[in-house]
């Protein structure tokens, strides 16, 4: 009798087993960015895969954090910055590479997917495919003050009415608006620990003239809103939403040049699920998908076709933002070799310490 009990139950745990591994194969986890899953594009590849997607918004300090808590484990795809992820592979081990024979590559804008797998390039071996892209520069209530630069939101006029973000980004946009190339310096960690040094100066400097240092996309916005915040360094996206607002609320693109970025595809060293993950990715690319994902972040995507599909409003917004000449000063982030953001982190540490 024990026996005959002990094999029912040996039988059930098997079958539970079973059936937990027959459902993580027909789950996708993904660790992305607000936004960048829409609920009708969700369920759309829910519909049409079969997959169930579980989701987790992030960032890119909190997905390399998480994935190297787990060494890559927990989730099946990941969306981090395309500068972000040669350094933390090769520091952590937190990605598998690509399988590119996977991929419908003529989804994609060519010269966007050639350069990212470039970028995220490490031993021969790519671990990146572009998503989504953008930029950061100046929003500016052209109302209430002009701006030209990131070093105008420390002019005295506008003490107390302007705020950046505590970031790496707000360093790297202050260097290339004193005339030098921080990126240039990457291999050089004394003399990028220098150049960072002279920001961390200039950015004390300028800190009593800060509202804030926002933390949180709604404080931003809604400081512009009222008018308690007349410039910011803020992305390309924060500043359309608010000009389809308050027309007087523009976007710039700053004459040094706005910082653009990539959001990327990559896949956890540990991820359980991988056929999904490639699932999402040759879905998210196909234009009428792509299109519904941009109208969700508010952002253009690397998916051949689908800006046509944009709204009049967001190509409108981008082409007053972007004149030729502001495009071609875009500065997009390479990737980021180990040890940078440490010399960043330091010298972050010491403006927010200051008085």
């Amino acid at each position: 009798m024990k026996i005959h009990h002990t094999l029912i139950a040996a039988g059930v745990v098997a079958f539970g087993l079973v059936g937990s591994a027959l459902a993580q194969e027909k789950t996708l986890r993904l660790l992305t960015w607000a936004d960048y899953a829409p609920a009708d594009v969700v369920a759309q590849f829910e519909k049409e895969s079969g997959y169930k997607v579980e989701l987790t918004l992030s960032n890119n300090e909190e997905m390399i954090s998480k994935l190297r808590a787990t060494g890559g484990a927990g989730f099946d795809l990941a969306q981090p910055s395309q500068d972000r992820i040669t350094g933390p592979q090769q520091e952590f081990g937190i990605y598998k590479p690509m399988d590119l024979s996977k991929l419908k590559a003529e989804l994609f804008i060519p010269s966007m997917l050639e350069a990212t797998k470039k970028n995220t390039t490490l031993a021969g071996k790519v671990y990146g495919l572009p998503h989504i892209w953008g930029t950061d520069g100046l929003v500016v209530n052209t109302k209430l003050t002009k701006m030209a630069d990131y070093p105008d939101l420390c002019r005295a006029d506008v003490k107390g009415k302007t705020a950046v973000r505590l970031k790496r980004p707000t360093l790297l946009a202050f260097a290339f608006a004193s005339g030098k190339d921080p990126f240039a310096l990457y291999n050089d960690a004394k003399a990028y620990a220098a150049l960072m040094d002279e920001v961390g100066k200039t950015m004390i400097a300028c800190k009593s003239n800060l509202k804030f240092y926002w933390d949180n996309k709604d404080q931003l916005l809604n400081g512009m809103r009222t008018g308690e915040i007349v410039g910011a360094m803020m992305w390309d996206t924060g500043g359309w939403k608010l000009n389809s607002e308050k027309p007087e609320i523009q976007f710039i693109a700053p004459k040094s040049g706005a910082l653009g970025w990539i959001d990327t595809f990559a896949i956890p060293a540990k991820g359980k699920n991988d056929a999904a993950a490639y699932a999402w990715i040759n879905f998210n690319m196909r234009p009428e998908i792509a299109a519904k994902v941009g109208a969700s972040a508010g952002n253009f995507t690397a998916s051949k076709g689908a800006d046509l599909l944009a709204s009049p409003t967001l190509k409108a917004q981008f082409a007053a933002s972007f004149p030729e000449v502001a495009l071609k000063n875009v500065k997009w982030y390479p990737a980021v070799p180990a040890g940078i953001e440490d010399i960043e982190g330091r010298v972050l540490d010491r403006i927010k310490a200051a008085n």
